[in-house]
């Protein structure tokens, strides 16, 4: 029996593109929700579950920042997927037959220009590769799918257009997830490494300036700083970070130490090997804080 990886979605979606992708040979579960994905791992169902974690344009996935703080399960392992979306309708229809176009409301919006240039009345679905499921299901020439392109031979689709997105160059940030397991040691995880990590500052004027600091003064490349609410209070405010290295680094234990003089929490979501694509994409672009 293969071993088996979650996500959420419905087959053909990109996160479960991704599955195979990291995966190849595993069995991929779509799951309902995140949350189901999560209970998957920490039920033994799946090994692991693929989680899409931030966008190049439509930024941070929703829910996401409040879910992985919760969970016991750690980030073993990052993914870049370029973003491909086709114009899918059902077989024997022509494109200019079409009317409207379904998909998920990112998805509506990252192909805004093929949409305006047809004249389609753009609809709202959950998910991606669902809109191309219920395409084929009504059988009707009138209604499109913007799907990842695994939807169409999923579905049985028509593909009228590939590579339809308005930016080439959108991608899309996966995390791998696993139970709950020790931080890799600087031995086990001797390349460029990622540590993804939460902390909420002390009640103090220009706390989070101060606790940012010691990354700063060390050279740590900082790639994702996000804040929000817990416990339904203003001032109660947590922060997701990414930075580029290992804990056990002496410029990391330096910024870990004065963070932690800041902070009244500090938790380690997972450290991983950073993705080659960060890596490209780093010679190209300017340092972060």
């Amino acid at each position: 029996m293969a071993p088996a990886i979650a996500y959420q979605g419905e087959p053909g979606s990109n996160s479960h593109m991704a599955c195979l992708e990291v995966r190849p040979g595993w069995d991929a579960v779509p799951c309902a929700s995140f949350e189901d994905a999560f209970a998957a791992v920490t039920s033994g169902e799946t090994e692991l579950a693929m989680i899409p974690i931030d966008n190049s344009i439509a930024g941070r996935v929703a829910d996401i920042h409040a879910l992985l703080p919760k969970t016991t399960l750690q980030i073993v392992e990052e993914f870049f997927l370029p973003i491909r979306f086709s114009l899918l309708g059902i077989p024997g229809a022509t494109v200019e037959q079409a009317r409207e176009v379904h998909s998920h409301i990112h998805a509506l919006g990252q192909c805004r220009k093929l949409i305006r240039r047809l004249g389609l009345t753009p609809v709202i679905a959950g998910d991606t590769a669902g809109s191309a499921r219920e395409v084929a299901e009504w059988n009707d020439p009138t209604k499109v799918s913007l799907a990842p392109p695994m939807a169409a031979e999923l579905y049985g689709l028509q593909v009228f257009a590939e590579k339809v997105e308005d930016d080439p160059t959108n991608t899309t940030r996966f995390v791998v997830l696993a139970d709950s397991r020790p931080v890799p040691s600087r031995e086990e995880l001797p390349g460029p490494a990622v540590t993804s990590f939460v902390f909420r500052v002390r009640n103090v004027p220009s706390a989070l300036y101060k606790a940012l600091g010691g990354f700063a003064t060390n050279g740590i490349n900082m790639t994702r700083l996000e804040s929000y609410m817990v416990g339904g209070e203003f001032a109660a405010t947590m922060f997701m970070v990414d930075v580029e290295g290992h804990p056990e680094d002496q410029s990391m234990v330096h910024a870990f130490e004065e963070l932690e003089f800041f902070t009244t929490e500090i938790r380690i979501l997972g450290v991983y090997p950073a993705h080659p694509f960060r890596l490209h994409r780093g010679a190209e672009q300017p340092a972060g804080a």
